[in-house]
């Protein structure tokens, strides 16, 4: 049996090269010749590996997320929720502002101005921003079955909220805000988190309904 052309060049550079021009111009502003130049390969090499410019893109999506790994587990490490919580954002002032890599987050950049035909781009990508709000999530009910976290807290909620801001801070870096400005953005939306916590907290204790945290919902009846 006839054996298939060893590939040529080495995966996870070519990934890593993709990846930067998926970051710094979204799906649709990297065009081929922008990917195969990076790469440093010719486009019958690119469709033979990756089967299409979309399979590219989940393919350095999936190189991404193999990089930031470790750096969940850093943050999902945190002793409390609230720490958690403070590594989190601030990894992400520090990570959107490396220069290093292009401003911003991937995961943002890439679905900016998805046109005819990569409609399914930015669902691809909020898929996988869910994954990290997902981590965030069972850590935070893990907190709260510890104790650490108000019975009354919302996990799901503190976990969204996280990632919203997180999106926002991807946004103020690749607009050209410094690491200041984004450690700024940081340290109120810890002050934020750290409120809704002690409020639920002391609610709890004075036997009022939660109210604060987003996602509550009154008591019927």
């Amino acid at each position: 049996m006839a054996m298939g052309r060893p590939r040529s060049f080495c995966m996870d550079t070519a990934l890593d090269e993709a990846m930067e021009v998926f970051w710094r111009h979204g799906y649709d502003g990297a065009t081929l010749a922008m990917l195969t130049k990076a790469m440093g390969i010719k486009a019958p090499s690119l469709y033979a590996a990756f089967g299409s410019k979309e399979g590219l893109l989940k393919a350095a999506l999936d190189r991404y997320a193999e990089r930031r790994s470790a750096h969940m587990g850093y943050v999902l490490a945190g002793a409390t929720a609230r720490e958690v919580a403070e590594r989190f954002l601030s990894s992400i002032a520090e990570s959107h502002t490396d220069p290093a890599n292009p401003p911003g987050c991937l995961l943002v950049q890439g679905g900016l101005a998805c046109g005819a035909g990569s409609e399914n781009i930015p669902f691809e990508l909020a898929a996988r921003r869910a994954q990290t709000e997902t981590e965030l999530r069972e850590r935070f009910v893990r907190a709260q079955a510890d104790g650490d976290l108000p019975e009354g807290s919302d996990p799901a909620a503190l976990a969204r909220f996280l990632s919203t801001v997180a999106s926002g801070m991807g946004v103020l870096a690749s607009s050209g805000a410094d690491r200041e400005a984004l450690r700024e953005v940081a340290r109120v939306s810890l002050g934020a988190f750290a409120g809704c916590r002690e409020a639920v907290g002391a609610s709890m204790e004075a036997g009022v309904p939660r109210r604060l945290l987003p996602g509550s919902r009154p008591p019927h009846g």
